[in-house]
């Protein structure tokens, strides 16, 4: 099939960030930028209000804006599901109905390109090609047996692929969707600043690292627990930044600066030792991690399947699933050359691997075309 025109998509999405200073969903922002730089897509995106570069048209009607802001106020929708059920149900309800409509008043749209796999869940049975983003939340979503047959009924009569961002999660999505749906893995690109970071050699004071992270128990996992003793004598300190989402006590010992933006974080990593997550949260591919990697930062994480699958021990970075594990990461990334060694195969592998933002626009752009060809054929 070939296309004279541009392509109509229609991105959803239930979280956006709303400038350039807010954390939230900053990476959907750089997907929706990247795409709407293709001149052979004809973007329209529903989600909350926030700016967006040239390219990306907005459809929000009536109270969508204000009740969308509402929403990422509250945390998202996931952030609610998990920590106030019955609000969380409640709001989903809301969110689906909002996406309904959406989905109806743009007919005429080629293909839908879905973030988050509830936002499917209010799609028409009108058989239009469909690609999915998912992330750790979807999977977890997916275990259970209303969500997991609601999505295999609306992928069933339409071409469909499901994109985690992560090859961790291809096999687990495979056997909860079987063959409704191609599952393929999309990596998330990198904003090319990242790649041009310097990074700025210890001059002998304390060790500087980085954690970087939304504030829950899951996120934080074994992080003040296990790293404690790690800084007890003054020779390292952690900074951690991110988002209060969870009653949490900080440590004292933690040098917590709250929120950051990524040009505040361009101005820590060049000083930074290394990034550390303990994290035992079910996620994808974290962002964060991958822009550290970029700038040449090693990376001590904790041994779960969303670290595992692409950090390499003693190459790109130091798994660890215990305390003396952690100690013994910190130890080794603190000898200078080891430091800058990892540092710079990091580097390379996210470079060689990840790509840029307008890499994985690629990347979508060419899955939108094989759903449209099979839509062509019936």
């Amino acid at each position: 099939m070939l296309f004279s025109s541009s392509m109509k998509i229609l991105v959803t999405a239930s979280s956006f960030p709303a400038d350039s200073k807010d954390w939230r969903a900053v990476f959907i922002r750089q997907l929706v930028d990247a795409l709407g730089r293709r001149p052979e897509l004809d973007l329209t995106l529903w989600a909350p209000p926030g700016e967006t570069g040239p390219g990306v048209r907005h459809d929000l009607q009536g109270d969508d804006a204000t009740w969308l802001a509402s929403l990422m106020a509250d945390g998202g929708i996931a952030h609610l599901l998990r920590t106030q059920p019955v609000k969380g149900i409640r709001t989903g309800i809301g969110l689906l109905r909002r996406l309904r409509a959406a989905y109806r008043r743009n007919g005429q749209t080629d293909l839908y390109h879905v973030n988050w796999l509830q936002n499917a869940l209010a799609l028409p049975h009108d058989g239009k090609p469909l690609l999915v983003t998912v992330l750790g939340s979807d999977l977890a979503l997916l275990r259970l047996p209303p969500v997991r047959m609601a999505a295999r009924r609306l992928l069933d009569k339409r071409p469909a692929v499901v994109c985690p961002n992560a090859a961790w999660m291809l096999e687990p999505l495979r056997a909860l969707l079987g063959s409704k749906a191609d599952i393929r893995e999309v990596p998330f690109g990198i904003d090319a600043y990242w790649y041009q970071i310097s990074r700025l050699p210890s001059s002998g004071a304390p060790q500087r690292w980085l954690a970087v992270t939304r504030l829950t128990r899951g996120k934080l996992g074994t992080l003040f627990e296990w790293a404690a003793p790690c800084f007890s004598d003054g020779r390292r300190e952690l900074h951690l930044f991110g988002p209060m989402q969870e009653e949490v006590k900080v440590p004292a010992w933690v040098h917590y600066h709250g929120p950051a933006t990524p040009q505040q974080l361009r101005e820590q990593f060049p000083h930074a030792a290394g990034l550390v997550t303990l994290s035992q949260h079910a996620e994808g591919r974290p962002q964060v991690i991958l822009e550290a990697m970029a700038a040449g930062l090693p990376i001590i994480a904790s041994n779960i399947a969303a670290h595992a699958s692409f950090l390499r021990h003693r190459e790109t970075a130091w798994l660890c699933q215990d305390e003396r594990q952690v100690r013994e990461g910190f130890d080794w990334l603190e000898n200078q050359a080891t430091n800058t060694r990892v540092g710079k195969a990091a580097h390379r592998w996210v470079r060689d691997t990840v790509g840029t933002w307008d890499d994985c626009a690629q990347r979508y752009h060419m899955l939108y075309r094989q759903l449209l060809e099979a839509a062509s054929h019936g």
